[in-house]
């Protein structure tokens, strides 16, 4: 763990740009105009799907239905090259923005400020750090592990720069084990439960967070 803490400090060297990341690919939780024309070239073309700018899981299975009958690698994931063969033309560069998954976690979490720290809480009568995630992804309908080193092991690797909100951020302690999670929520501010203050809001540019930062798991693609 300790080789990990290292990794994790030498990584804030990216830290500053915490704006919405941008996409090279267009897949399940996106939602807007390039999503919708998508959808209708799909349409167009015989696939069972709605133009209605939001990328499901049944946008996706046409676009994997799509990229299976042209010969192509089969991921669901709209990227440069399936975008010319359903538009013909080149992609643009996409602005992800947070979709209506990421939206409802950041809402149910905004619920919980407040409620105390209980150690092994995992209910709004008292959270632990990873009782609270574990239990916000659920209401959204989303199946965590219960402690934050399984959490730690599950999703998508996340870069500094690249953070958007509903992403789990993780911290070690002073002996470099991991001890904490939290969630991100935007220009380095996360929502986590905190054993002074209860759910409240933190940030990663604090001098003690930044130097115990670990990483950061993408849970919602």
């Amino acid at each position: 763990m300790r080789k990990l803490l290292c990794a994790g400090l030498l990584s804030l060297l990216c830290f500053g740009n915490f704006s919405a990341a941008q996409a090279s690919a267009l897949q399940v939780g996106d939602e807007g105009s390039e999503v919708a024309e998508v959808q209708t070239a799909l349409s167009r073309l015989g696939y069972d799907v709605t133009p209605d700018g939001s990328y499901g899981p049944g946008t996706a299975a046409a676009v994997t239905a799509f990229e299976a009958a042209n010969g192509m690698e089969t991921d669901g994931v709209v990227g440069p090259v399936v975008y010319q063969a359903l538009l013909g033309r080149t992609m643009p560069e996409i602005h992800r923005g947070d979709s209506a998954i990421v939206r409802r976690l950041t809402s149910i979490a905004m619920q919980y400020v407040g409620v105390p720290y209980v150690y092994g809480g995992s209910t709004p009568d008292g959270f632990d750090c990873s009782g609270f995630v574990m239990y916000v992804f659920r209401q959204a309908g989303i199946s965590l592990p219960r402690t934050a080193d399984d959490q730690y092991l599950i999703g998508v690797p996340v870069s500094p720069s690249n953070l958007r909100a509903g992403d789990l951020v993780f911290f070690v302690d002073d002996s470099g084990e991991l001890s904490h999670v939290g969630m991100y929520l935007k220009d380095g501010e996360f929502i986590h439960a905190s054993i002074t203050t209860g759910i409240d809001f933190d940030s990663l540019h604090r001098d003690w967070r930044r130097e115990h930062y670990l990483g950061a798991r993408r849970i919602v693609p």
